[in-house]
């Protein structure tokens, strides 16, 4: 259901405001003509419920946009497993049950895409949601995820406050994490491109087999599906964010490496986990309201390089584990 909600004059807390997509929304949100409030680490613990209380209290918030959340790759999910699943509940309990409290007016949870099954069929539309098994390696962190969905719809049904939530796919760009310990696979492929280059490595490792397929969207078009939903949409269900297009994680690799500019050959350590075989998230319902991405695969990992560049990680660092 579209229904207009009027940005302009409001008071919009984006919570995660550090992290990429976060970053992103707030930068979008500059055309928007709203305050924009934000909360630090040292500020705020997302963790203390006490402490969400009391800042949203103190702060009252007209919108918020729930972007706060521990992330990481296949690695990070599978080692800390206790770490991804107790915070990411605490941090989306604690603040929309704050919102509810305080009459925040519109509230936007940001979920994942590994919310679906492992053979959810492709594209994956959002009913395909609690179908099936999910992909072992991320389990923790998509239960999270799931419940923080079903979290904001209870509130829609109990209270009939006006929260939603956003499904957005395989994302990138500035302020990416491309730490190698904790990274996804876009952002640990630039870093492993740029260093292989700056060392004159002859080849690249990645894992797995290269043929599993995903599907990548820049973190500004996110930010600007996020703003469009919160301006338009208001309903029950979840809605899927993405590109629509997928493509092998080998292909990926290569395309990585021709906008970084390392010349050498890519080997597949077969003996690593895949993960999910393909995952292309179904944005019918998303393009029907109107919205379509703007950012093209090449531009958008030439721009994350970029902002890559910028940063301190780029200094070649120890060899490293295998992608």
């Amino acid at each position: 259901m579209t229904t207009a909600y009027e940005l302009a004059g409001k008071r919009v807390w984006v919570a995660g405001h550090r992290g990429m997509v976060g970053s992103a929304v707030v930068r979008r949100l500059a055309a928007e003509g709203c305050e924009v409030l934000t909360a630090g680490r040292a500020e705020l613990d997302l963790i203390r419920q006490a402490d969400v209380e009391a800042w949203m209290e103190a702060n009252r918030p007209d919108a918020v946009v729930l972007a706060a959340a521990k992330v990481g790759g296949i690695l990070a999910n599978d080692t800390y497993p206790a770490d991804f699943l107790y915070e990411n509940l605490m941090i989306e309990a604690n603040i929309i049950h704050a919102a509810f409290q305080v009459g925040v007016e519109k509230l936007l949870f940001l979920g994942s895409s590994c919310i679906y099954p492992k053979l959810a069929p492709q594209p994956i539309p959002e009913d395909a949601l609690l179908t099936g098994p999910l992909e072992p390696t991320n389990e923790w962190y998509a239960v999270a995820k799931i419940a923080g969905i079903k979290l904001a719809q209870a509130y829609r049904k109990q209270h009939g406050r006006d929260f939603i939530s956003a499904m957005p796919t395989n994302l990138y760009g500035p302020g990416d994490n491309f730490d190698l310990n904790s990274s996804h696979v876009l952002p640990a492929l630039i870093r492993k491109a740029h260093e292989a280059k700056v060392r004159g490595d002859a080849t690249l490792t990645i894992w797995g087999t290269g043929s599993p397929r995903r599907e990548f969207l820049h973190a500004d078009d996110c930010a600007d599906a996020l703003v469009f939903l919160l301006k338009t949409y208001s309903d029950f269900e979840h809605v899927n964010v993405g590109s629509g297009e997928d493509i092998p994680i080998i292909d990926l690799a290569h395309l990585v490496c021709e906008v970084v500019g390392f010349r050498g050959e890519i080997v597949c350590d077969t003996s690593k986990p895949d993960g999910t075989p393909r995952k292309l998230m179904d944005g019918a319902r998303l393009a029907a309201m109107g919205w379509r991405p703007r950012i093209g695969l090449r531009e958008g990992i030439a721009d994350a390089y970029q902002s890559f560049l910028a940063t301190a990680d780029a200094a070649p660092s120890a060899p490293m584990k295998p992608l």
